[in-house]
């Protein structure tokens, strides 16, 4: 992993001629939207038009996004060939995603299957998940299992077999364990930077253009619970 200084405080993962890797920190939104909010997107533009000197516009390609409360690995594409193949292996589900997560409400089991329907509501943002079909629901898939007990707490890892709307979060809080700070889904209280202790630890993927298998890893964010794990 390379770290570099530079005055967004972007944490680089990866960085070659066709894409880039940063740690997404709580609060950042990856893509531009209605709050009129700088974008991560922005941000790593103007990293890269700095770093090399380019002139006029900085080409960046958005290939997947991050819930704003959330932290972790976020991928952009450096190349318009790199962004369709990216656009691709993230579609066809050909990336293995990692997340860690914190929950006060010990899991059932130590590690399980979880599978629901989940039904997004637009109108307030947010899924609902169902033991069975109902209209409009789309399949979602996940394991998890507990890695560390913490003080009062319970850090799990989650492997994703399916990408919908909030599903980690919806998920976690339909098995009675919502995430730490997440009171949209059940959490009693949120954290004091307005985030969630959920984070995309672990992406790997085949490399767009050199083909080689790419496997990235994201120091989670520097706070009391989280440095237990």
């Amino acid at each position: 992993m390379k770290e570099l200084s530079n005055k967004n405080n972007l944490q680089i993962l990866h960085e070659d001629n066709h894409i880039i890797v940063v740690n997404k920190r709580v609060g950042d939104i990856v893509q531009g939207d209605k709050t009129g909010d700088k974008p991560l997107s922005e941000v790593v533009k103007e990293y890269i038009k700095e770093k090399y000197n380019k002139p006029g516009e900085v080409y960046l390609g958005v290939v997947h996004r991050l819930d704003r409360p959330t932290t972790g690995i976020v991928v952009f594409a450096r190349t318009s060939k790199a962004l369709t193949r990216l656009n691709e292996l993230f579609k066809n589900r050909e990336t293995q995603k990692t997340y860690w997560a914190i929950v006060k409400n010990k899991p059932p089991k130590p590690e399980d299957k979880l599978i629901h329907f989940l039904k997004r509501n637009e109108k307030n943002n947010t899924s609902k998940a169902h033991l069975k079909e109902v209209p409009d629901s789309k399949i979602a898939s996940l394991d998890y299992k507990i890695i560390k007990e913490l003080n009062n707490y319970f850090a799990l890892e989650i492997n994703l077999h399916t990408g919908r709307h909030h599903q980690i979060r919806t998920q976690l809080s339909a098995i009675g364990s919502p995430i730490k700070g997440d009171l949209k889904y059940g959490f009693n209280r949120s954290n004091p930077d307005g985030g969630i202790h959920l984070h995309a630890r672990k992406l790997a993927f085949i490399h767009p253009v050199s083909k080689e298998l790419l496997t990235i890893i994201a120091p989670v964010p520097n706070d009391v619970i989280w440095n237990l794990v």
